[in-house]
């Protein structure tokens, strides 16, 4: 059964977990927390508005299915629906939320791939062997013909990889972030968002050769 969310969807869960409607004013995330385990719908309207997109790109990125990132997103915030009031605070809300999403990509993944582990995600993955001037992904200039080049360089990485590019170079999470929504160390995730430059380039330089020689710059 395909997953759809929405807003209307997401607050009427909420609305039909309490009998009280809040109505807190949102003005920071102590706030908004506060909000969310008040069962404040406006409080997740907010962090819908604010994340839900961002855990899509996440799915999407990952998992390369529409219907997988939606199930991605709704889960996510039914966790955190369900969960706001064992929320601690040790680490943000955007965090944490990215946490949860990650962890709910991977099960899609396990689904497809049922013997996955988290260690497997970490194999070595082959060292580029053609090294060219072309920009590297963080600096390019996007255009919708770049993009999709990207996006299908990106495809080729493993999910170990292809979780730190994402979150750093397109979420742009710091590496604490970044380290703390996989669970590994920030050398790890500098270790890994280098690699995964550096075969992203390598993947890339191909369409970029064959830019440089239709019009010579």
């Amino acid at each position: 059964m395909p997953c759809k969310i929405s807003l209307r969807y997401v607050t009427s869960v909420v609305e039909n977990t309490s009998n009280e409607q809040v109505g807190i004013a949102v003005t920071d995330e102590q706030a908004l927390i506060t909000a969310l385990k008040q069962r404040d719908p406006t409080a997740l309207a907010a962090v819908f508005e604010t994340y839900a997109d961002r855990i899509y790109r996440l799915g999407m990125n990952l998992l390369h299915d529409e219907q997988h990132a939606d199930c991605v997103v709704q889960d996510t915030f039914l966790a955190l629906i369900e969960h706001i009031d064992q929320f601690e605070g040790r680490s943000s809300l955007g965090t944490w939320l990215y946490r949860v999403g990650y962890n709910h990509c991977l099960n899609q993944l396990r689904k497809v791939k049922p013997s996955l582990e988290l260690d497997s995600l970490d194999e070595p993955d082959m060292m580029p062997v053609n090294f060219n001037p072309w920009p590297a992904p963080e600096e390019m200039v996007f255009t919708s013909e770049i993009t999709s080049e990207l996006e299908r360089a990106i495809a080729t990485l493993s999910p170990a990889l292809r979780a730190v590019f994402v979150m750093r170079d397109i979420e742009e999470l710091s590496t604490n972030e970044t380290a703390s929504v996989l669970g590994i160390s920030e050398s790890a995730v500098k270790v890994r968002l280098h690699r995964a430059r550096l075969l992203l380039r390598e993947q890339l330089a191909p369409y970029f050769g064959e830019q440089f020689e239709q019009t010579g710059v």
